[in-house]
């Protein structure tokens, strides 16, 4: 294996590139595929809300050059997916990133998330060997030089997902309990979920949190809003109708009770009427009705 030499030059003399002197994009690099390697990475920025961080010291890259070594200007690796804690989101609190450069931040990735295609299957698993004079492997980069602590494997083809944790500077894959791996510094977890995204349904990586829940994505967040003030307006709209329901039948009872009052009022006077005449009849008789 080729020795790596870390960066050795002395700080006092020389004068690093910037993220605005390195390339972005490679223009000899092929494009991307397919749209699974925008949607799928955008699933796992969108549902990616750790509560324990503030969301301005989380940097999240998508398809973005990784600089690592300052002594080879050139060199670098172009994750599908990686999140950084500590970091601001903007380049020097104020701009976008065209790069994340290692020797500027000094804050490796927490976790990188490789798609795996049939191109780069055997370097995404650390089986394509080191080559003289050339750039260290993927593999390498990741464990031994940026010593990246979570690294996940998913190919959409078999829908296997592959964890590799970092333990005593070596990745050890780990053991899935239903396709899910939890990360303590995130208070957030990677898992397989099967369900309809960008009008696709398939099995699709994203972050759960401690309930196990998924993590909704803006739309779903919004989706559910409205869901939960449509059923508040239904319930208000019914609690209303109950109101005017119930002022209804407290009105017929209160016009039931003048009908009761006017009925028993019309009786009380029929009965006064009926003893009023009784009393003439027995006074034409010669009878003093007061006398009985």
């Amino acid at each position: 294996m080729t020795m790596y030499v870390p960066d050795s030059q002395p700080y006092q003399t020389k004068l690093l590139p910037t993220m605005y002197d390195l390339p972005s994009e490679d223009p000899e690099e092929p494009g991307l595929p397919d749209e699974y390697h925008d949607y799928q990475p955008e699933l796992l920025r969108q549902t990616c809300r750790p509560r324990n961080h503030p969301l301005d010291q989380i940097f999240i890259a998508t398809d973005l050059n990784l600089y690592y070594d300052s002594n080879h200007l050139n060199w670098y690796k172009r994750p599908d997916w990686f999140v950084v804690l500590g970091a601001s989101r903007f380049y020097r609190g104020e701009d976008l990133r065209l790069s994340y450069v290692m020797w500027q931040e000094n804050i490796s990735p927490l976790v990188v998330v490789e798609l795996l295609s049939p191109g780069t299957e055997d370097e995404d698993l650390g089986i394509t060997p080191e080559v003289r004079n050339k750039p260290p492997t993927k593999w390498r980069v990741y464990e031994e030089i940026l010593q990246i602590p979570y690294y996940f494997v998913f190919s959409r083809y078999t829908n296997q997902l592959r964890v590799f944790q970092l333990i005593d500077n070596r990745y050890c894959e780990q053991v899935l309990t239903d396709s899910r791996f939890w990360i303590p510094e995130l208070e957030l977890g990677i898992g397989l979920w099967e369900g309809n995204y960008q009008g696709f349904s398939r099995l699709w990586l994203r972050w759960y949190d401690a309930s196990g829940d998924w993590v909704l994505t803006p739309e779903e967040f919004e989706r559910q809003r409205a869901e939960l003030e449509r059923q508040r307006a239904e319930s208000e709209s019914q609690r209303a109708e109950f109101e005017s329901q119930r002022a209804e039948s407290e009105s017929q009872r209160a016009e039931s009770e003048s009908q009761r009052a006017k009925l028993e009022s019309q009786r009380a006077e029929s009965e006064r009427q009926r003893a009023n005449r009784l009393a003439e009849i027995l006074r034409d008789m010669g009878i003093n009705p007061d006398d009985l």
